[in-house]
């Protein structure tokens, strides 16, 4: 079977306000947004099957850049084309974008705001649950093997406690995959179909491939354009404002981190934040941490914190613009260069992986790599974790071990109370996400508003 590229597999207005629904849930970092659009497009709207979406998501885990929004324009480009792919990727981060400019002005109008701080402080247990159900969720479609289980698990003790990078535990993981496949191929049979859980067939079933044919052409044409996009931009604030302003170096200096962005946010933010305090002087250090957290509780990629550093910087240094408008201009330039490149990785690559679907040995590559993606989120709950029911944590190096852990003493029981309310709410009760995020938000409140 083969999905046609001139039409649309369902109607594009049905998809533009699925993503655009999609887009105001993605809360809790790429384990929380991959867990809404698996929840939404393969279990509920049956859109995509299980297969197909786990093979376009170990695609965008090789890709610099946040994987969710791209597999967001992936799946988009499966379901409605170009368009498609632009509209999912777009909608996925505008509330994001929208939600920490605004948090980014009421920063430089307030910086003290207990309301706003206690909100963020209701939110965080909420994410914490999502991100928890998002490990299970993807435990129990992707580890269906006890060979996958321990890839798993080699994973996460790679990433918490050996600081191994995480592109070499993807690269690994995809080796494994392949041995497994030459050595045990039986590891890999699966039933046919759409998983057998009872429900109907997806539009895309597992066995589909995109009609669209990969061409050195149409490669070139996609690549011309997608640069022009990408850097029209920069070249433009370079003229009229100056090779040497703000907005020129933020221009150049987030293009490239948008390049090595391999792993997720957490793995650039570091060298993020040395450039950005040490180099640039564009915010303080504590400024990064409270950028960080603004990012970690609004929709939308972590990596949207860059956002946040551009939009103060500019307005501290805006040159011949108002410090109003250089904000909102180092704000845009930067999430323009961080997100637009994603799209081209995308539209370059994934007519090659449709073509790749049924190679056996690429397929246990990448089936490898889901694998070990359990371990990645489950290490990123344990650091959510961490940073949300604790107020501080030390390095503890021993040997080869070198781990993050939290101090007992600065234990958050108001958070662990809240935590707690929200697990049972997204576990035992089922309730929608945003519920639990508005009623855990509105307990967030509550604990400086109400008498004590």
């Amino acid at each position: 079977m083969t999905i046609e590229a001139t039409r649309d597999v369902i109607p594009f207005r049905q998809a533009v306000l699925a993503w655009f629904l999609i887009s105001l849930q993605t809360f809790g970092g790429p384990a929380g947004q991959i867990a809404v659009m698996q929840r939404t497009l393969v279990e509920e709207k049956r859109w995509i099957g299980q297969q197909r979406f786990n093979h376009a998501l170990n695609y965008c885990m090789l890709l610099p850049g946040p994987e969710a929004q791209q597999l967001a324009i992936y799946v988009g480009w499966l379901l409605n084309g170009t368009r498609g792919g632009l509209v999912a990727g777009t909608l996925f981060v505008l509330p994001g974008m929208v939600a920490l400019l605004l948090l980014s002005v009421v920063y430089i109008l307030w910086q003290d705001t207990t309301v706003v701080t206690a909100l963020f402080a209701g939110i965080a247990p909420a994410v914490l649950a999502i991100v928890a159900q998002a490990v299970i969720r993807v435990a129990k479609r992707s580890l269906t093997h006890p060979l996958f289980v321990a890839l798993a698990v080699a994973a996460f003790v790679a990433l918490a406690l050996f600081g191994v990078p995480f592109p070499v535990v993807v690269a690994v993981a995809g080796l494994a995959g392949w041995l497994m496949h030459r050595l045990a191929p039986h590891v890999f049979k699966r039933s046919n179909g759409h998983g057998g859980d009872g429900g109907p067939a997806p539009l895309i079933p597992d066995d589909a491939l995109h009609h669209a044919r990969p061409s050195w052409r149409s490669a070139g044409r996609i690549l011309a354009i997608g640069l022009v996009v990408w850097w029209v931009p920069v070249a433009a604030v370079a003229l009229f404002l100056g090779t040497d302003s703000v907005f020129t170096t933020q221009g150049l200096f987030f293009s490239g981190t948008a390049l090595v962005t391999f792993g997720g946010a957490y793995a650039v933010l570091a060298f993020v934040a040395q450039r950005a305090v040490e180099v640039y002087g564009w915010l303080t250090p504590g400024e990064m941490v409270r950028g960080l957290a603004l990012a970690e509780t609004t929709p939308g990629p972590l990596i949207m914190v860059v956002q946040f550093v551009a939009f103060l910087g500019a307005y501290r240094d805006p040159g011949a613009l108002t410090p109003w408008a250089g904000a909102l201009l180092g704000a845009l330039l930067t999430t323009w260069v961080t997100f637009v490149p994603c799209f081209l990785f995308i539209f370059l690559g994934a007519p090659h992986v449709e073509k790749l679907r049924h190679n056996a040995a690429i397929s246990a590559a990448l089936t490898g790599i889901t694998a070990s993606v359990v371990g990645v989120i489950a290490n990123l709950a344990v650091y959510f974790a961490q940073h949300t029911l604790f107020g501080r944590t030390f390095t503890w190096a021993w040997g080869p071990f070198d781990t993050q852990v939290p101090d007992l003493g600065t234990l958050n029981l108001v958070a662990v109370v809240i935590t707690v309310a929200a697990l049972v709410m997204t576990f035992m009760l089922k309730w929608p996400m945003l519920r639990i995020l508005g009623i855990c938000a509105l307990l967030g409140i509550g604990t400086v508003l109400l008498p004590w």
